[in-house]
């Protein structure tokens, strides 16, 4: 009876009673593996409305699913960033982390030192990231209205034996030669199918009559290179700069398989949080 009025046995009888009365009214989940990554089918509906807040509509299940398994690499990147302790001190958001263990990842790539050997096969495996496009340079004069085929072969005959063009030629904003220019420059100022018209003149001759937007043109290429990878001796750093970032982002992609494999991730199906 002595034991029932002490103050002591009355404090752990009531803290007995509420510890007992949690556990059967507790509805928390029960605790998941450290291994186990879950994306709940709520987190996934919060992606939801995160999109429709910015773009006004509902993703599409690709979208979805692309933004699942972002928050999935994020979350693996949370993770072992925090494993590492990257979090000490630094009041930063869940992105920055990812970034920091992604350029833990990177710092290796660049630490590393090609040699000519390791730069001459990256680029011939990437040819078209090096190679110089096809270059014309040419003159050209833009022949007056009503001047037919025949004339304007005529013209060009006597504009190849020192002749001049006269009346034939017609005022233009264009200028009447231009330097060594790839397709996009040539096609840009007179119009798609210009530099492959150029293509068929030879070197040297006044030819055409070739026509554009703007009228019909007698032209005459001065210069012609063709499309080509220059060598490595040439553009060895800037090889050695591809050659760098496309490692990293292949490191990058490797480091995170080999950190997603250590866990169990459980993530909704995105057509069925889509389904109304």
């Amino acid at each position: 009876m002595r034991l029932l009025r002490d103050p002591l046995v009355h404090f752990f009888l009531v803290a007995a009673a509420i510890f007992g009365l949690y556990a059967v009214v507790n509805d928390s989940p029960p605790p998941v593996s450290a291994n186990q990554l879950v994306i709940s089918e709520d987190d996934a509906r919060q992606l939801v409305a995160e999109f429709e807040s910015t773009w006004r509509r509902a993703p599409t299940v690709e979208e979805l699913d692309y933004m699942i398994a972002q928050r999935v690499r994020e979350e693996v990147y949370v993770r072992e960033a925090l494993a590492l302790g990257l979090d000490g001190g630094d009041a930063v958001i869940r992105r920055r982390l990812q970034t920091k263990m992604e350029f833990l990842t990177e710092s290796g790539a660049e630490a590393l030192q090609p040699d000519d050997a390791t730069l001459q096969a990256h680029l011939d495996a990437h040819p078209d990231r090096f190679a110089e496009p096809a270059l014309i340079a040419f003159e050209q004069i833009l022949l007056a209205e009503g001047i037919g085929a025949d004339e304007a072969e005529a013209l060009a005959a006597r504009l190849n034996i020192g002749g001049d063009p006269g009346e034939a030629a017609r005022p233009t904003l264009l200028p009447p030669g231009f330097p060594p220019s790839p397709a996009r420059v040539i096609d840009g100022s007179f119009g798609a199918g210009f530099f492959e018209a150029l293509g068929a003149v030879p070197v040297g001759v006044w030819a055409g009559p070739v026509a554009t937007t703007l009228g019909t043109h007698l032209v005459r290429v001065t210069e012609r290179s063709e499309a080509r990878v220059p060598p490595l001796s040439d553009i060895r750093a800037q090889v050695e700069r591809d050659w760098r970032a496309s490692l990293s982002e292949r490191l990058r992609e490797e480091r995170y398989e080999a950190l997603l494999s250590r866990y169990e991730v459980v993530r909704p199906d995105p057509s069925q949080v889509l389904t109304p």
